[in-house]
């Protein structure tokens, strides 16, 4: 299996980032990490080796990113506002370096954003909000609702609350949507979701998948037996939907 290990000063984030690409062909995927995860995290629990059959036949390149999530999201020495302005950094390095970085190792027409726990978030957060750039959302066992208090995860704002959050969150812009070119777009991106039925963020896949269905949006919701929120879960899960 090819793999190639790369690393630039991003313009984006004024510092270096790495990340990991495997396979030589096929849909593009971009793989973001899970909470403070690592660009290595994939491979090391052998998430690139469930996908291995289809990585070796070319049916699938995955680009495999590392994480600002202690500059960004969960920076708890920060202001909410410089957070999200930190996360939004991320965002363009993802747009405006990783993309076109992929685009020339790879022709291929597809790019896929997927992503578990925290690294859902990211992908689905990404491919709602640039559906003219990824073409498919495959996310498993996410959290689309930063801003709330689950359980013993807490809300990551401290209750602060702006138009840069509203618009960060998918389960809030999206319930406003009325812009009917976004719509159309969004009609055409293919979403996959999934989450155990037991996982503390269960109803706010719910709620996701309720907003999609008021909205006419396809997509398919795959809920699992107990939490399912551990790689064990997430390797099956990735041979079945990616």
């Amino acid at each position: 299996m090819n793999r190639e290990y790369h690393t630039w000063h991003s313009p984006a984030l004024s510092q270096e980032l790495e990340l990991l690409v495997f396979g030589h062909a096929g849909a593009r995927v971009l793989v973001f990490p899970t909470r403070d995860g690592r660009f290595f995290d994939y491979e090391d629990w052998r998430m690139v080796a469930a996908l291995g059959q289809k990585i070796e036949a070319g049916e699938l390149q995955l680009y495999c990113l590392d994480s600002i999530d202690r500059q960004s999201l969960y920076a708890n020495w920060a202001r909410p506002e410089d957070r999200m302005r930190r996360h939004l950094d991320y965002e363009r390095y993802v747009l405006d370096e990783v993309i076109p970085f992929t685009q020339e190792r790879n022709e291929h027409p597809t790019l896929v954003a997927h992503g578990c726990s925290l690294g859902a978030f990211h992908a689905m957060n990404l491919a709602l909000r640039h559906p003219q750039t990824v073409n498919r959302v495959v996310a498993f066992s996410g959290r689309y609702d930063l801003t709330e208090s689950v359980g013993s995860f807490r809300g990551l704002f401290d209750g602060h609350y702006d138009e840069t959050i509203y618009f960060n969150t998918p389960t809030h812009f999206l319930a406003n949507l009325t812009d009917e070119v976004l719509l159309a777009q969004l009609r055409r991106l293919e979403i996959v979701f999934t989450i155990g039925r037991d996982d503390a963020f269960f109803p706010n896949n719910e709620r996701l998948a309720s907003l999609l269905n008021e909205k006419a949006i396809a997509h398919q919701f795959a809920i699992w037996d107990g939490e399912a929120h551990r790689p064990r879960y997430w390797r099956p899960m990735a041979r079945l939907y990616l």
